[in-house]
């Protein structure tokens, strides 16, 4: 009945949205996506990112003129405020939006009556089984949880281990290199790096602890550890702020489970239906697969650190979005462009 012709069109102006946690790596590598799509860029970063995410633009932008001669693919809000944010929202040059944040800016981005891709809040469980390889689990637990100082909205936050192995994973991490706290050190820590904020009273990390090195939570919590040290870490129970919380900082938490089932379910539970990331350290593939089934997250590891899920040390491709609540999960440049259809009836076709 005719020809079609289906193409990737681009949106033409996307508005983001990045976090202070991560401003100039989240512009980074959205921008190459969304540029490689066929579009432009408005950044609102964090205000307390501002001033990293402004001068990495004007970097890039230099780069990308001398490269191709077009100027200012990306541009940076100098003075970025919530209301610059929902001016930006509300634009009618811009066609897209793509936030990288909390669960309040990813709620404001729906709301605006445009298409939004949010990357939201992660809280990433692992759960370490009685076949796992203790050794290599700790290596992994170390080597994602401490990366950027556990920034990373991917990485581990909390170990849910089986109890009948639970010692030897302690060992384990100990041999890896990380320095494990007694219940009064974690409790001093935690008194300093976890604060109450808002109406509700709820549990948060201080911000002067976020992405700070493991040997300034150590010290915090009464300890001296050797230089280089990269993660502390210790028992808790499940009810911890530590579990409960994304902490965005080099200490973990390692929680007592009675079998793996269990172990799941506690990973289910306080990975808070975000879908985000997941990791598990097993042998036993029926263990693997019910714990993939259970948690449903986007980013799933099998015995490996968090960043394997995106191509660092594993199979696959790097994104700073991982947009789990609108569901187009690992963002690529055909997530930044919209399918457009031109159809001829009834000609062109000589078959």
């Amino acid at each position: 009945h005719g020809l079609a012709v289906i193409e990737r069109a681009p949106f033409g102006v996307i508005g983001a949205i990045t976090p202070v946690t991560h401003s100039l790596p989240t512009i980074t590598g959205n921008a190459v996506s969304m540029i490689a799509g066929g579009n432009a860029v408005v950044v609102n970063p964090h205000p307390s990112g501002k001033l990293v995410a402004a001068e990495g633009v004007r970097r890039f932008n230099e780069a990308i003129f001398a490269e191709v001669g077009i100027d200012n693919l990306i541009s940076v809000i100098a003075e970025p405020t919530l209301e610059s944010a929902n001016a930006l929202f509300k634009h009618r040059d811009v066609a897209l939006i793509c936030v990288t944040g909390g669960p309040a800016v990813g709620r404001a981005a729906l709301n605006s009556g445009k298409r939004a891709i949010v990357a939201g809040p992660g809280n990433p469980p692992v759960v370490v089984d009685e076949t796992a390889d203790f050794d290599n689990a700790a290596r992994c637990i170390i080597q994602g949880a401490a990366y950027d100082n556990n920034l990373l909205c991917i990485a581990e936050k909390e170990v849910f281990v089986v109890d009948s192995v639970f010692d030897e994973m302690m060992a384990a991490m100990r041999r890896a290199g990380a320095v494990q706290l007694d219940a009064g050190q974690i409790a001093a820590l935690t008194g300093k790096a976890i604060v109450k904020v808002g109406d509700d009273n709820h549990d948060a990390a201080a911000k002067e602890f976020i992405g700070q090195d493991a040997a300034v939570l150590a010290q915090a919590a009464g300890v001296s550890v050797p230089p280089g040290t990269e993660l502390v870490f210790g028992e808790t129970d499940e009810h911890h702020p530590f579990v409960t919380v994304e902490q965005m900082m080099p200490f973990l938490p390692f929680v007592r489970a009675r079998d793996v089932d269990h172990a799941i379910a506690l990973a289910k539970q306080y990975e808070h239906g975000f879908r985000h990331t997941a990791i598990i350290h097993s042998r036993d593939v029926h263990n693997m697969t019910k714990m993939g089934r259970a948690l449903d997250t986007t980013l799933y590891v099998k015995n490996g650190p968090c960043m394997s899920a995106l191509g660092l040390g594993g199979e696959g491709y790097l994104s700073f979005s991982i947009a789990g609540p609108t569901g187009e999960g690992v963002t690529t440049p055909n997530t930044f462009t919209r399918e457009r259809r031109c159809s001829m009836i009834g000609e062109l076709r000589v078959v």
